[in-house]
């Protein structure tokens, strides 16, 4: 069974979002640790600690909606502009949450066991984020749906956006 986990407005500040499973888990500035090995630029995954979501308004509110399924599912309908897939850890004894920068908001995300996930990130209206980063209401949506799976490199299955390709150049590829 499918299950949604979040499904809010989320408030950040200079566009981080964190899914972390240890104390020290979350964005702390270097992105070398997140996308080191990685393809993509939007979803970091290299480090143990947790995942780090670039999202495309620096403040304010973005629609997230992270969902627990029982398997991989089909590509999002073609509004979503951008994709990425990368593969997660968990370790044992972890509680898996979610938060925004410093860890000023967030919450738990419940039912994992340990193991090898698969974290796909769907997000549309990215560049609309970028260029109108402090609007009042909400113009951009990412869709974080995970799901057990082993081990595979980075994905990106989908680029639309002008912000999009910009991050997959300055992040992406560091291989």
């Amino acid at each position: 069974m499918d299950i949604v986990l979040l499904d809010d407005v989320v408030h950040t500040d200079y566009g981080q979002f964190d899914l972390a499973w240890t104390e020290d888990g979350g964005f702390d500035g270097d992105a070398d640790k997140f996308f080191r090995g990685q393809v993509n630029g939007l979803v970091g995954a290299a480090d143990p600690g947790g995942v780090y979501l670039n999202l495309a308004r620096r403040s304010g509110g973005s629609r997230v909606r992270i969902t627990r399924r029982d398997s991989a599912p089909p590509l999002p309908p073609v509004e979503y502009d951008d994709v990425v897939e990368v593969s997660v850890r968990i370790p044992s004894d972890s509680d898996v949450r979610w938060m925004t920068w410093a860890g000023e908001t967030g919450g738990p995300l419940t039912g994992f066991a340990s193991g090898d996930y698969r974290v796909r990130v769907s997000a549309k209206g990215r560049d609309a984020g970028a260029d109108d980063e402090f609007a009042d209401g909400v113009v951009d949506e990412y869709v974080v749906e995970i799901w057990a799976e082993g081990e595979a490199p980075d994905q990106i299955l989908r680029v639309g956006s002008e912000s999009a390709k910009y991050w997959h150049r300055e992040w992406g590829g560091h291989r």
